[in-house]
């Protein structure tokens, strides 16, 4: 329906349960113009849904004993060091703000970037005065490396005390190059070398092959709306159809690119991805392949805010890259206890039930994404539960 009423060009859906492919449909095409269907290889940009796999790699090096989790990270990025925590006030009665910068009380730990609490910003959900600062400084629009980043951060004050609130933030790209730092490789080459290599996941990375260009989706955007940081402050747009994004953004993923963002600049395909998360329901192996213990994903999928407000999920919590359902009649949604999820500004999700041994992946490419497609798969899906 939604290919019928052209809000999306195309998508795709799998549902995986009890280690077998129970479900696999694509509708609608890839790239609409030129007439290119949407097919299982697809390959597609997941954007947040990188945001586990960095976790993943930050794990695996927790598991070799190169840190506990509530070390500072300033340990090995000293950039983050001395941080400045900004605190805006507001008068009530005449409207004015008054800025106050602090010295933060408490370092960021490493524990702080997986569960977004290290009091970093994105800069494009906000307008406070940090959030102007990361615009103005470029923050992922112009960095060529995420270590120039890190050296950026470490010069604009942090939104909030580290560890006393989530606020979803580049705090995944910081792990990122905490991963660089230990392990003395670039993210990308740790990524390839320690975790898609050894699962088989060929199509997914930083880059798609010139060989590959044709199996990338277009990537669309609601019609008269302009993708950029002001996008997303600007609530939903007047017409739901969609058109290709002008830019198409090809360039970020091309050969010679630098910039690994561990919080959104993978690009994957559905069956790779199928992959990923089958590890982590098989308690950190695939196919005799081994990427963690499974106590250690037992520790990623349990509860890390213990309170810490912010994360405003209904019946879910945060965890070391996640989101895990707490309580089902909270959350008013199908599914289970113990699931773990998250999903793509494009509008990628993805799921985990390891109580119903059941792994869901939605795939589309439209930016910003305001549908309720993934959602409406998710209800779907677990309707369809026939045991």
């Amino acid at each position: 329906a939604y290919v019928d009423r052209k809000e999306a060009a195309g998508a795709l859906a799998l549902v995986a349960r009890q280690g077998k492919i129970a479900y696999l449909q694509t509708w609608g095409d890839r790239d609409r113009e030129a007439g290119k269907p949407m097919t299982e290889d697809t390959i597609f940009r997941i954007y947040s849904m990188s945001k586990p796999i960095t976790s993943v790699a930050v794990m695996m090096l927790y598991e070799e004993g190169h840190f506990f989790l509530d070390d500072p990270v300033a340990k090995f990025l000293p950039e983050l060091a001395t941080m400045q925590v900004q605190i805006e006030t507001r008068d009530p009665a005449t409207g004015a703000v008054t800025i106050e910068n602090r010295s933060a009380a408490k370092p960021i730990t490493i524990r702080d970037l997986l569960r977004h609490t290290a009091g970093l910003s994105y800069g494009i959900f906000g307008n406070t005065q940090v959030d102007q600062q990361y615009r103005s400084a470029g923050i992922l629009a112009e960095d060529k490396t995420i270590a120039e980043t890190v050296e950026k951060l470490g010069g604009i004050p942090l939104r909030f005390e580290p560890g006393t609130r989530w606020h979803y933030s580049v705090s995944v790209d910081v792990a990122g190059r905490l991963v660089e730092v230990i392990s003395g490789q670039s993210f990308d080459e740790f990524l390839n070398k320690r975790i898609f290599a050894p699962l088989g996941m060929a199509d997914t990375g930083f880059i798609v092959p010139a060989e590959k260009l044709d199996r990338f989706s277009v990537l669309y955007t609601p019609k008269g709306t302009q993708v950029d940081r002001e996008a997303f402050l600007r609530g939903s747009p007047e017409t739901k159809e969609i058109e290709p994004l002008e830019s198409n953004d090809l360039s970020d993923f091309s050969e010679g690119s630098t910039y690994f963002s561990g919080g959104g600049g993978l690009v994957s395909t559905a069956h790779d991805y199928l992959r990923f998360c089958q590890m982590l329901l098989n308690g950190g192996e695939l196919d005799g392949v081994r990427i963690l213990s499974r106590k250690t994903v037992e520790l990623m999928t349990s509860d890390h805010l213990d309170g810490i407000r912010g994360f405003s999920r209904g019946g879910s919590t945060f965890c070391l890259g996640f989101a895990v359902t707490t309580d089902l009649g909270q959350s008013g949604s199908l599914g289970s206890v113990g699931s773990f999820a998250w999903g793509g500004a494009a509008g990628t999700r993805f799921w985990i039930d390891p109580q119903e041994e059941l792994i869901g992946i939605f795939m589309v490419q439209i930016l910003p994404h305001r549908t309720r497609m993934g959602d409406e798969f998710h209800l779907l899906t677990y309707q369809a539960i026939d045991d």
